[in-house]
């Protein structure tokens, strides 16, 4: 399909995806401004009124660039988010561009960033999730596939893009183990328009994570990462170092209890799943050094123009 006149001016198919604790301004600055759609999670931004702060830092950095990518913003829908309201009124009066919706159906979200011209992007894992996000009126689909860090699905890319291509023909965006440019143009291969990457940039100075977090990444391979929904009540992939130093065996970890989910902003459980328990997907074998962001795109777009010479695209 045609990309929307707000991501075509991208210099790669990419969007970043918002990524807990680890996304801050630097990094969606430098994510636009090296020309592909930089995220975050609206609750990184803590204590709450910060958010405004945030969003103010990104926009004027962002005017002195005007070929600059836009920026997005992750909202977690779910009942136990204290903050969502006071979030995206804070979205809405700074115009977002683009706001990324997950865990839930965003029925009363649409029409209030649709109002001012925005655009909403929807995390699913399943062809019932993207059937009722349509239903909202998203402009777009995420398709978060088994491998992807944070919360996953089970599916297989392929399997999934291909049963959403049966009956939606707009903006699909992929998400599961993509770390190289090869797996860029993989993705568009497969049906989708652009491509969802998180845990390559985690290995950034720009990331606002432990240095040791880094260096697990450098070292971990897909065998690794764990897949479980105890620490957040839904299922993710995380480190299986980090769950070890936490005190949990990685091979007998117990099944959640989805009353206790908590998104909230006086979550210390929640706090605590992402600073001590570290989420990865399953290309952290394919990163084997520390880069500024810039410099991880640039190898990208290297990467994803020799694949296309590989297949002679052009």
């Amino acid at each position: 399909m045609s990309l929307p006149p707000l991501l075509e001016r991208l210099r790669l198919p990419v969007i970043g995806a918002p990524m807990f604790i680890a996304g801050n301004p630097r990094l969606v600055i430098e994510q636009c401004k090296a020309g592909i759609v930089g995220a975050f999670p609206a609750l990184n931004a803590r204590p709450k009124e910060a958010l405004d702060r945030w969003l103010t830092e990104i926009e004027q950095a962002l005017a002195a660039h005007p070929g600059a990518a836009p920026y997005a913003v992750n909202q977690i829908i779910h009942k136990s988010n204290d903050r969502l309201e006071h979030d995206l009124e804070v979205c809405e009066r700074h115009k977002v561009p683009i706001v990324i919706t997950s865990l839930r159906a965003p029925h009363e979200i649409v029409p209030r960033i649709h109002a001012y011209g925005g655009l909403v992007l929807h995390d699913v894992i399943s062809v019932r999730h993207a059937e009722k996000a349509l239903e909202a009126g998203v402009d777009g689909l995420i398709l978060v596939c088994a491998g992807a860090g944070g919360h996953a699905g089970t599916l297989s890319p392929f399997a999934l893009v291909g049963e959403v291509r049966r009956f939606y023909d707009g903006l699909i965006v992929l998400a599961g183990a993509i770390a190289t440019g090869d797996a860029i143009l993989a993705a568009q291969a497969a049906g989708a328009d652009l491509a969802y990457i998180g845990t390559r940039f985690l290995a950034t100075p720009e990331a606002s994570i432990p240095e040791r977090y880094k260096e697990e990444i450098l070292r971990a391979t897909a065998a690794d990462i764990v897949y479980t929904d105890l620490f957040s009540g839904v299922h993710g992939n995380y480190l299986k170092h980090s769950v070890i130093a936490a005190g949990f065996d990685p091979a007998n970890l117990p099944r959640s209890d989805p009353s206790k989910m908590n998104f909230g902003s006086g979550s210390d459980a929640e706090k605590k799943v992402w600073r001590d328990i570290w989420s990865a997907g399953q290309g952290v074998g394919q990163i084997d050094t520390i880069l500024p962001v810039a410099e991880v795109v640039e190898r990208l777009a290297r990467e994803y123009a020799a694949a296309r010479r590989r297949l002679q695209l052009g």
